[in-house]
C-alpha cells in the first residue's frame, strides 16, 4: 500500500480559527490537542500525514503560494491584498463574514483634488480608486484606522466593517462598498497537481459541511 503524502494546512489565527475547526472536524481532520491552550505553531492531527500550522492570517497566502503549506484558510480581504498568485480558491467557507468599505467622518465634505486614504489594504485601495478614476495618496496603517480622519491624517479610510459600531462610535460612517468578505479555502497549484487525490476529498467534505451549516 502506498504511503500517503504529507499534507500541511495553514490556519489563520484569531476569530477565523474558531469558526474553521468545526468545518475541518466535519472533514474528519481534528487537532491532536487544544490549539487555543498551546503556544505551539505546528499541530499534529488524527491523521499521521496531516499537520496544521497556525500563523498570522496575512501570511497564509504566502505560505501556500511558496509551498510552505499545501492548503490554507484565509479571509478574502487577505487574498485580494496578496493578489492570489499561485493559489486555487475552490471553496467559500461562508465564515467570518464582513464587508470591505470606504469610510469617512459623518460630516465629511467632498475632497477637492487628491484624497489621502489610510488603510492596511494598500493594493486593494490603489486598485479600487484607480477604477473609480480617483487619484489618491495611500497612508499605510496597521490598526485603529478610525483615528486617521479624526486626527487629520487622512480624508477617508479603507477597512473591514462588521457591524459598523466602531465607525459610529468614532463619528465615522461607511461610504462606498468595495467587496463582500468571508474566509476561503485555498490550495497551492503545485499541491493540487501532486496531492490531488488527498486534497479533493477534503474539499468535498468541507463543502458539504458548509452547505449543512447554511441549511441547518
Amino acid at each position: 500500500m502506498m504511503k500517503k503524502q504529507q499534507l500541511t494546512i495553514a490556519l489563520s489565527k484569531g476569530r477565523i480559527l474558531e469558526e474553521t475547526l468545526p468545518l475541518l472536524e466535519a472533514a474528519n481532520i481534528i487537532p491532536a490537542e487544544n490549539i487555543f491552550k498551546s503556544r505551539k505553531l505546528i499541530f499534529d492531527t488524527n491523521h499521521d500525514n496531516i499537520k496544521f500550522v497556525v500563523i498570522r492570517a496575512t501570511d497564509v497566502p504566502t505560505y501556500v503560494e511558496y509551498g510552505g503549506a499545501d492548503m490554507g484558510i484565509a479571509g478574502k480581504d487577505v487574498l485580494m491584498e496578496h493578489g492570489g498568485k499561485g493559489l486555487y480558491e475552490p471553496l467559500d467557507l461562508e465564515i467570518a463574514k464582513c464587508k470591505l468599505m470606504v469610510a469617512g467622518l459623518t460630516d465629511a465634505l467632498p475632497v477637492e483634488g487628491r484624497m489621502r486614504i489610510a488603510t492596511k489594504f494598500v493594493n486593494i485601495a490603489k486598485q479600487y480608486f484607480a477604477q473609480q478614476g480617483c487619484q489618491v495618496d495611500i497612508v499605510k496603517l496597521y490598526g485603529a484606522m478610525e483615528l486617521a480622519p479624526i486626527m487629520g491624517l487622512a480624508d477617508r479610510i479603507v477597512d473591514i466593517v462588521d457591524t459598523g459600531n466602531t465607525l459610529r462610535a468614532n463619528g465615522l460612517e461607511p461610504m462606498d462598498f468595495i467587496a463582500n468578505i468571508s474566509s476561503r479555502l485555498v490550495v497551492g497549484q503545485p499541491a493540487l497537481k501532486m496531492k490531488h487525490k488527498q486534497i479533493q476529498p477534503i474539499i468535498e467534505m468541507m463543502s458539504e459541511a458548509v452547505v449543512n451549516r447554511r441549511e441547518g
